[in-house]
């Protein structure tokens, strides 16, 4: 089985850019093996629609990025499959160009869809210009990270902590570092 891990959001904008963050540290602090499946980990940033052919191409997909949901707290994770999606949550509001939710649905139509799974987070700021993560959604990306481990592991991957101690933290203030040296 194909298996992407792909990471959504506008990191330009605080706890929106929690998805592509989330994508950089599993590539960073994991590595993954499997004798029948193969990983691949994606920072879609906000390019939904464009990224149809790389979701098409896999058998399973796990999503992660900012959600929204009636009665949630800041920083609360969920964890879902694409079609039995809770009733209360939503992914309105968010500064992607065009809604994930709504690329899936096309490709649902085109009948091109993997598996998908969705593990997001309440966001607590959605600013313009601020790379950093709120701490509500730092803490919310640490049980993202568990539960997409515990979800690899169960679906057949060996998992292993090459970078132990790299925080989401780390990996967005980083990658704001290296983006804006390049510019220069």
């Amino acid at each position: 089985m194909k298996v992407l891990l792909l990471g959504i959001g506008n990191i330009m904008f605080s706890d929106e850019g929690v998805g592509a963050h989330l994508s950089r540290l599993l590539k960073r602090k994991y590595r993954f093996s499997s004798a029948e499946h193969t990983i691949e980990i994606v920072d879609g940033g906000t390019l939904a629609q464009l990224l149809t052919p790389i979701i098409a191409q896999n058998d399973y997909a796990i999503i992660f990025d900012c959600i929204s949901a009636d009665n949630a707290a800041v920083g609360e994770v969920y964890f879902f499959d694409y079609e039995d999606m809770p009733r209360n949550v939503n992914w309105q509001g968010s500064a992607h160009e065009v809604e994930m939710l709504q690329t899936l649905a096309m490709m649902d139509m085109l009948g091109d869809r993997p598996r998908t799974k969705i593990i997001g987070v309440i966001p607590e700021r959605i600013e313009a210009t601020t790379l950093e993560l709120s701490e509500s959604v730092q803490q919310g990306a640490i049980v993202m990270e568990k539960t997409a481990i515990k979800h690899l592991r169960e679906i057949g991957f060996s998992v292993e902590e090459i970078e132990p101690n790299l925080t989401i933290a780390q990996v967005a203030r980083e990658f704001g570092q290296e983006s804006f040296s390049k510019e220069r």
